[in-house]
């Protein structure tokens, strides 16, 4: 019966500890239990729901952006290279993030298979010459189940990627953006020196 009320009364200092005592230690407590819920439970069960082992990511690189303009100015400062691969403004105007995002914004991503990749979709890809994945528009897809290719290119980058993206390089495909909380990964990879 001591035991029980000792383990009780112990769990109870811990309880208070961690949500009621306002204290520095608490708060570091706080953080590093925050952040373990989050790397061990949610994005495990997000990446199982979402079916990709990187259900969330942060965009690090101004690839994707507009530069602030409307698509119908953006589309009168880039549409050409677009046009000259037979993309027409207004098939563009139909695709998921038709005015690209920002460096700093966070993207959802599902998984997909690559013979359900379209023409226009928004991809997340490894590449052996780039430390992080890239997230780039699709502009071309050629093969057969098995053996798919997909050609990329950034909407704020004025050629397509040169490298051609194999099927085992395909993390998922972006369906959701939220902007500037990427910048918290931004901000601390760039403090541990990553």
């Amino acid at each position: 019966m001591k035991k029980k009320k000792e383990d009780k009364s112990f769990l109870k200092k811990v309880w208070h500890f961690i949500w009621i005592e306002d204290s520095l230690a608490s708060w570091i407590v706080n953080v590093i239990l925050a952040f373990l819920i989050v790397k061990f439970i949610i994005y495990p069960l997000l990446g199982l729901l979402l079916g990709t082992g990187y259900p969330v990511v942060a965009v690090v690189s101004g690839s994707m952006e507009h530069n602030g303009l409307d698509f119908d100015s953006w589309w009168a400062n880039n549409g050409n290279w677009y046009e000259n691969e037979g993309f027409t403004k207004e098939e563009f105007y139909d695709y998921s993030f038709r005015n690209g995002f920002n460096k700093g914004d966070i993207i959802i991503l599902r998984g997909i298979n690559a013979e359900n990749i379209k023409r226009g979709n928004v991809i997340v890809y490894s590449t052996n010459r780039y430390k992080y994945p890239i997230i780039h528009r699709v502009v071309k897809k050629e093969g057969e189940l098995g053996s798919y290719i997909v050609e990329t290119k950034g909407d704020n980058n004025s050629q397509q990627d040169p490298e051609e993206i194999s099927e085992d390089k395909l993390i998922g495909k972006a369906i959701f953006r939220i902007p500037f909380l990427g910048w918290i990964k931004i901000i601390f990879t760039w403090m541990i020196g990553g």
